[in-house]
């Protein structure tokens, strides 16, 4: 994987020897000056943007299958990127992305358009075909906005249409990415965007802070896995458990449906203000106002790799809210005065997307109970498999159940989890 950033004119550099192998090249963009723009609100810049594939093509590197564009607030999982882009046959013309998460935003440009904050990949025989014909093609649209409507146009001139896939996210959104990446869809996580524009996606840290504590953590030890919900039950408390591998764990009072919880709550707003909640390219549901059904939200805080269970431990601590509750007159037992934290067992899965796409499963294996002091932790199990690990634990007879110590359970996860 080689990378460049595409500028419009040579900027200073400065040099330094522990990043010098790390950085990314620096290229400067041809003059576009002589192709017409005419869109009243956009910028001349989009031209040469959507010029930076043909231009990279005509590079002439060795050994390219694709060539993947982003903005400069795109963040990428490049393992991810491998994994969607390797199930392609790149010997054959593919664009691939995905629209806008606003369904006024792909009214006004296409559905049929990779969104470029989002990133897109164009495989290296249809990047042969764009640079025969894409100087030509800008000419004949002069009034388009963007540099990815103009991409969009030429793959329409070549008679390739978008080949969509849900991990890419242009993420036109402003607030909170809580409803989004608590349901993100069964597909590996690609792309970040827009970061700059929405809160720090753990709270009260940066967001640079929080992107650097979901990649030397989840993402380091398991980028297969990262953001894929699973939903299970405690079954004594009768609360809903929603995990967010790597990022969040929501305890729910009542059990609430797969179908409700794979839906993400807008916890977000839209691109345009002004438009309400139908203006989503994709199902959401209303932030629960009743202050029973609220979500206890549990943060992630820590990721290891245990070398002897051979099982990555992620630990999750409950995110305090600065405003005070609502009584809740229901007599199931609040999460928030029993469970302080979750700790979360995961084999390593890279081959995750090998196999066809669904959601993981999800096993509680220790919950607090009321009216016993002690320890406020929950503690699950998540993967593809979450009955290996119990059946190893009753084959060394620990006879693991629900309401297991942590004795127990620690004892039973002296064995590796999985085989």
């Amino acid at each position: 994987m080689r990378g460049f950033v595409w500028l419009d004119k040579p900027v200073k550099e400065f040099k330094y020897k522990s990043m010098s192998n790390r950085l990314p090249v620096l290229k400067i963009s041809s003059d576009t000056s002589k192709f017409p723009y005419t869109h009243k609100k956009g910028s001349r810049s989009a031209i040469r943007i959507s010029r930076i594939v043909s231009e990279t093509f005509k590079m002439s590197l060795p050994n390219v299958r694709w060539f993947v564009m982003g903005d400069d607030d795109t963040v990428f999982i490049p393992d991810n990127l491998v994994r969607v882009l390797s199930k392609f046959d790149h010997k054959q013309p593919y664009y691939i992305g995905s629209h806008s998460e606003s369904h006024l935003q792909n009214i006004y440009f296409s559905y049929g358009m990779a969104y470029g904050g989002g990133g897109f990949a164009i495989s290296r025989p249809l990047a042969a075909q764009l640079s025969k014909m894409q100087d030509g093609c800008i000419k004949r649209y002069p009034a388009l906005y963007g540099s990815d409507d103009r991409i969009q146009a030429c793959m329409a001139e070549l008679g390739v249409p978008l080949t969509r896939h849900p991990g890419f996210h242009q993420y036109d959104v402003y607030g909170d990415l809580l409803g989004l990446l608590s349901a993100h869809p069964v597909a590996p996580l690609i792309t970040l965007h827009h970061l700059d524009v929405v809160q720090p996606i753990f709270p009260s840290v940066s967001q640079a802070a929080a992107l650097r504590k979901l990649f030397e953590g989840p993402v380091r030890l398991d980028s297969a896995a990262v953001m894929q919900q699973s939903i299970c039950y405690e079954k004594t408390n009768r609360w809903t458990v929603s995990v967010s591998w790597g990022f969040v764990v929501q305890l729910v009072r009542g059990e609430m449906s797969p179908r409700e919880m794979e839906t993400p709550s807008r916890t977000f707003l839209n691109w345009y203000k002004r438009a309400d909640y139908m203006a989503y390219a994709f199902n959401t549901r209303p932030v629960a106002r009743n202050p029973c059904q609220k979500p206890n939200i549990y943060y992630l805080s820590n990721t290891r790799l245990d070398m002897k269970k051979h099982a990555i431990v992620t630990e999750y601590k409950r995110h305090k809210e600065k405003k005070k509750r609502m009584a809740c007159n229901w007599k199931l037992s609040d999460p928030a005065d029993l469970v302080d934290r979750v700790i979360i067992y995961k084999k390593p899965d890279p081959g995750l997307w090998d196999r066809s796409p669904r959601r993981n499963c999800c096993r509680v294996i220790s919950s607090p109970k009321k009216g016993k002091r002690g320890d406020k932790t929950m503690i699950l199990e998540v993967g593809h498999n979450v009955t290996q690990l119990l059946n190893q634990c009753r084959s060394i007879g620990t006879g693991l159940v629900q309401d297991s110590s942590l004795e127990e359970l620690n004892a039973c996860y002296q064995q590796p989890v999985g085989s």
